[in-house]
């Protein structure tokens, strides 16, 4: 009989998109012929999933799930959102997130995880999947939100299901205070999380080629006052400080529950009522398909063509 390596599922995997255990089986099956291997899988339908994995997959759901301590989140994407609408679908998604936490945020630790109640894989029950459902399917991201002492608040929008949705966030909050508190106030900062997409906490953690550009945008602006080149330059960072910052920063931005305050200036009132300090030590929000290039084909032109008509 012949040896089964770990070259051998790997080429075969590589050349199929199929799941490492189905993989592994088919070359059992087969004596170790790649060849006969390949024809097994399509025998089997599993190696349909190869074949759609260049399809888009921007619909689907952002599954969350949290134990107040320790929270994460996952993307899991399908082409279409009906296949997204299927309870088996949302299963997958729920059992998925449900694994996120113990991968600590690491996408290829989870996608290598036991499926639960089953003997492959996360990314193994994913391939079956998409044979049996007939559309890509694809784990797109997944984050992490932990706290040692204080609460993991969480939050989704557009919930079609417990912990699922189109947007999910999770806002950890380090506090030694009365920790139910703590939820309901995390919990209105995760809200507001999802209503204002904030880019990072503090202007510190912002991306360096992002502020440059707005930079460049306010300087092109304050150029053309005519003003002395070292006013344009307090111009524009006083732009960046008082515009800028504070609609993509999450301190800085003015907190959705009142209107008024800015999430700093809560987050201290908050301190000063729960008689503890808070610190929002890490923030997470995913949108279901945000930096997804979608086809923009016309429907209706696709099922004239597929008819024939045109």
């Amino acid at each position: 009989m012949t040896t089964i390596t770990a070259s051998m599922v790997k080429d075969l995997r590589e050349k199929t998109g199929v799941g490492m255990m189905d993989c592994k089986q088919a070359l059992a099956e087969s004596n170790g012929d790649i060849d006969a291997a390949v024809d097994w899988l399509r025998a089997k339908g599993l190696s349909k999933a190869a074949k759609k994995s260049d399809r888009i997959a921007a619909e689907g759901l952002v599954g969350v799930a949290s134990d107040g301590k320790r929270g994460a989140v996952v993307e899991v994407n399908s082409e279409t959102d009906f296949v997204a609408r299927n309870d088996q679908f949302q299963d997958m998604v729920r059992n998925i997130a449900s694994l996120a936490p113990v991968a600590a945020g690491d996408r290829d630790q989870l996608l290598v995880t036991t499926y639960p109640g089953k003997s492959g894989t996360v990314q193994d029950f994913i391939t079956e999947s998409i044979a049996t459902v007939g559309e890509n399917m694809t784990l797109r991201r997944t984050d992490v939100v932990e706290v040692g002492e204080g609460v993991v608040a969480d939050y989704v929008h557009n919930k079609v299901s417990d912990g699922l949705g189109k947007i999910g966030v999770l806002v950890g909050l380090e506090s030694a205070g009365d920790a139910d508190k703590l939820m309901t106030f995390g919990r209105q900062i995760a809200m507001h999380v999802a209503a204002s997409a904030p880019l990072a906490l503090t202007p510190d953690e912002l991306d360096t080629e992002t502020i440059e550009k707005e930079r460049a945008i306010y300087l092109e602006q304050a150029q053309s006052t005519g003003k002395p080149q070292e006013i344009i330059e307090k111009m524009v960072e006083g732009r960046l400080r008082k515009e800028y910052y504070q609609q993509v920063v999450l301190l800085q931005q003015t907190f959705v529950v009142d209107g008024k305050a800015s999430v700093e200036q809560a987050l201290k009132t908050f301190e000063k009522e729960l008689g503890k300090p808070v610190r929002i030590s890490k923030f997470v929000r995913y949108a279901l398909g945000e930096g997804i290039e979608k086809n923009a084909d016309d429907f209706a032109a696709e099922v004239a063509a597929a008819a024939g008509t045109n």
